[in-house]
Parts: C-alpha cells; structure tokens; sequence
C-alpha cells in the first residue's frame, strides 16, 4: 500500500452562498471503511446538485463529507475491509455522496467503474453522474425502447449530451431544446434529431410538427414548473415524463383528465439519496450494458472547460451562466 500523506486540499465552505464562500482547506485524507476504497483524485466532475448544496438547499446525506462533488477519476490507493485487494493501483472513476472536490475522495467499491485505456482522467471524471441519470431515468423508470422517440430539455448539459449520445447509440429519435441557436447547432452536430431554440421557438408545437402530430413517447425534464403541462401536450400516447430537476419551479398545475385520456405516466427521481446497493446494482448494469460503448468512445463525456480544484467557485459561475457545452471537470494536478 502507497504511503499517503496526513492532509490533503479539499473545498469546503462555513456557509451558504454565492460561488465566492467556496475555499480551499487542508483536512485530514481520508480512511476507507469496509467496502470502500480511497481514490486519489486526478479529475472530479462539476455538477449543478454541487451548485444547489452550496446555497444550502441540497444537504449532503448522513455520513457524506461536506465537500461537495459527485464523481471522480484517478488511482485507488487504499482498501478497507473486504474489498479485494486487485483493485489497488486501478484506475477507476466513481459516484460519491459527496466529497468529490478534493485531492483524496472515499468511494464504495461497488460504485466504481473500470476507466478504459480509450478514456482520459478528465473525460473520465465527467462520466459517473450523468451516466447514472440518464441510463436509470430513460432506460430504466421510462423504459425507452429501440425506435422510440424522446424530447430532452437542457440539451447542451452534461445531461443531455449524454442523453443525446445513449438515445442514438439504442436506435432513439432525440429532440432537444436548447437556449440559443449557436448550442442547437452543436446540439445536431452530436447527434440530436432536431435541436428547438426554446427562446424564439415554441417547442410544442415544434415537436407537433417534427412527430407528425404524433408526439413523443419520453420527455426528460429538468426545468419542472410551468414545463410540466407543456411537456405533457408534447408526449404520445401512452407516454413517460420523467423529472430529473426543478430549474424552473417545484410545483407544477396539470390536467388529470389528460393523464387519463392520454394514458400518461408521470415519475422522476434523485440519485444521491438513492441506497448503496441499489446504486452497485446501477453500476453493475452500466458496466454490462454501457461501458463497451464508452471504450469504443462511441459514448463519451463532452468536456467544456476544465478548471484548476482551487478554482472550484469560477467553475461553477461558469456553470450558472449556462454557457458550456457538455461538462466542466476540476483537476487536481495529481
């Protein structure tokens, strides 16, 4: 086992606020429990729930460092009890509860993904979060099918490019919106269907007009509010809304009768509450299903920016300007 020093960089803050509360910190590295590793982190992924726990309103669940960030990428270096002893030295990337934005982050093993020799620290850092989300929410609660059509809001997000890519690579017509036509024309350059600017287009009655009247049979939703009608108005028969984030509003007024004539299912989820076995299980399926795609780089992150891990608060400014394309990772020079 690597010697590994007492203390390590991580980012932390004393309170809610803007980007600026975020600083740098020396804490103590962590230790592996049993069935975790230690990651010595090359490359952590930028996530808008790490922009909504820092303004408070997105706790870390119990146990979870307050560091925040979701996923990471670099060495194993340390084992805890039960976990084979194989794994030190790999390379992985992982989803964390939390603790993401550091020079050392604890994962469970089981939540790790081998990192292929195809894929860069930085491209793997950006993988984990949106990898979950999109394959669990489209494939799993809206159980997409080959041929079927899916409307993806957000579609220059991590997120949706991710969306965009999974859809494509299982045979899915993917529309998405997106804020500016500059964005929508990145967006079918990915591999979108059709990109709606959402600022000079209703995308309602675009969608009407892309599916022949038909509709679509998935919506991804991350705005929620007053989206969720329109989705609605957007989706076939028999349709799947799924709910990701409330960008725009956590309440939403709908029409129950249309739920019923058009046969619709409403569900969302969050992923960082969600248990430890039941994201290993995620992670099981991803690595079966999903990751022989990734190594052929059919499937792989769209890197925006990368930022130094001192930069934390700059990165996530970037991030709330709605400028980038794809994600934004920190790196930690290691």
């Amino acid at each position: 086992m690597a010697v590994l020093p007492e203390m390590m960089r991580a980012i932390d803050m004393d309170a809610p606020g803007d980007a600026s509360v975020l600083t740098v910190r020396e804490k103590p590295v962590p230790q592996p429990g049993a069935g975790e590793v230690l990651i010595r982190v090359s490359a952590a992924g930028v996530n808008r729930p790490d922009i909504v726990q820092r303004m408070g309103l997105y706790p870390p669940p119990p146990g979870a460092p307050s560091t925040p960030g979701l996923e990471v990428a670099g060495e194993i270096v340390a084992i805890g009890e039960g976990v084979n002893d194989a794994l030190l030295g790999q390379n992985m990337c992982a989803l964390v509860g939390g603790g993401g934005y550091a020079d050392y982050c604890i994962a469970k093993h089981d939540h790790c993904l081998p990192i292929p020799a195809s894929l860069t620290m930085e491209e793997a850092a950006a993988l984990p979060e949106t990898l979950f989300t999109v394959w669990h929410n489209v494939f799993e609660r809206a159980y997409a099918r080959d041929g079927e059509t899916m409307l993806v809001h957000g579609g220059t997000s991590g997120i949706g490019t991710m969306a965009i890519m999974l859809g494509k690579m299982f045979e899915m017509t993917v529309y998405v919106t997106c804020g500016s036509d500059e964005k929508c024309a990145k967006a079918e350059e990915l591999g979108a269907a059709a990109a709606i600017n959402y600022k000079t287009t209703d995308f309602v009655a675009e969608i009407d007009r892309l599916t022949d009247g038909k509709g679509v049979h998935i919506v991804l939703d991350m705005v929620a509010g007053d989206y969720v009608p329109r989705n609605m108005a957007c989706l076939a028969e028999g349709g799947r809304h799924v709910t990701i984030a409330v960008q725009g509003g956590l309440k939403a007024n709908i029409s129950m009768v249309d739920i019923m004539r058009k046969r619709l299912t409403l569900t969302g989820s969050t992923l960082r509450p969600r248990t430890d076995a039941f994201k290993g299980l995620l992670a099981d399926e991803i690595a079966r299903n999903v990751m022989p795609l990734v190594a052929e780089r059919a499937v792989v992150p769209i890197i925006d920016s990368r930022f130094p891990l001192e930069d934390a608060g700059k990165a996530q400014t970037y991030m709330e300007s709605g400028a980038h394309f794809g994600k934004i990772v920190l790196l930690t020079g290691q």
